[in-house]
């Protein structure tokens, strides 16, 4: 019986005391999310650009000498 009151419980939960995001505030957050996934990927893109070329130029001083 614990675990019909547990889904009770939580249908009520869900159906009655969190507020869900319209679709308009969902289609914002999805928006947001997508340009802040692209920056960051843009980000780490040109780290590991400048990284690579780095350690070309190390490996090139080392090797090459």
């Amino acid at each position: 019986m614990k675990i019909v009151a547990y889904f009770k419980d939580t249908y009520n939960e869900l159906m009655n005391k969190v507020s869900w995001p319209s679709w308009d505030e969902l289609q914002e957050s999805a928006i947001l999310v997508m340009i802040a996934s692209l920056i960051i990927a843009l980000i780490i893109a040109a780290m590991d650009i400048v990284f690579k070329l780095g350690m070309g130029q190390i490996y090139d001083m080392i090797f090459k000498s």
